[in-house]
């Protein structure tokens, strides 16, 4: 391996409630606090000036702003920090503060600055791949991450959210170990997608109930509004 290669251990980070400070308030920062809120951070964001989307996050209260430049002791009490400014001599500060208080940190652009990285991304609903290069090849992890956007379209949002309501309502109705555990591998029918994609309601519902019976079929399956609803195009480049 080459020694400037570094192997970063893949996780997916629970942020709900947690406190995260993001240094910055321009575009690159406005990315990071939406990515963030999304997940569910308490967010603190530290910059004098704000870019109009953070302004319009701050004006709902999504966010906290501190409006000055950074100063050390603002990571006090935070679980993950991001610098996203850009005046290095910060970006440095703030790596080093995180470093001192064993807080997660990433600063943006610097992967030697940085105890995580964030990887391009695809999102499908709860369906989320991620793709790193870990900092080599930022082009390739952005054309890997077309190439799955093609394979993995919208309505797999739909599936995986079926799926979901599915494998919970067999977890709490089928008492067999067995049997609850050969339902739930059917779950996994790729006929399933095909009908999504060319809309075969009256297929999906049949399918639904040789799985999860009547009682259950009425409680699972949405509406055919709520089904033709398109997702949001996922996939963001961290």
């Amino acid at each position: 391996m080459d020694e400037r290669t570094q192997s970063f251990y893949p996780l997916f980070a629970d942020l709900k409630g947690k406190k995260v400070v993001l240094v910055g308030g321009g575009r690159v920062a406005a990315r990071k606090a939406e990515a963030l809120l999304a997940a569910g951070a308490d967010l603190t964001v530290i910059s004098p000036q704000l870019s109009p989307g953070l302004e319009e996050l701050a004006s709902e209260g999504r966010l906290l702003h501190v409006s000055r430049a950074y100063r050390h002791g603002d990571l006090e009490g935070a679980w993950l920090a991001v610098a996203a400014t850009d005046d290095a001599q910060v970006q440095k500060e703030v790596y080093q503060e995180a470093c001192q208080r064993r807080i997660f940190c990433n600063v943006v652009d610097q992967p030697d600055l940085c105890s995580f990285i964030v990887p391009s991304q695809v999102r499908r609903g709860e369906l989320v791949i991620a793709i790193s290069t870990g900092g080599r090849s930022p082009a390739l992890a952005k054309t890997v991450r077309k190439e799955l956007e093609e394979r993995y379209p919208p309505y797999y949002a739909h599936y995986i959210g079926l799926l979901g309501k599915m494998r919970d309502h067999l977890m709490q109705n089928v008492s067999d170990p067995a049997a609850r555990r050969e339902k739930c591998l059917a779950l996994a029918d790729p006929r399933v997608l095909e009908w999504l994609k060319s809309e075969k309601w009256d297929n999906i519902r049949r399918w639904m109930q040789e799985i999860c019976g009547d009682g259950g079929l009425e409680a699972l399956l949405p509406s055919r509004q709520d089904s033709e609803k398109t997702p949001k195009r996922g996939g963001e480049q961290g």
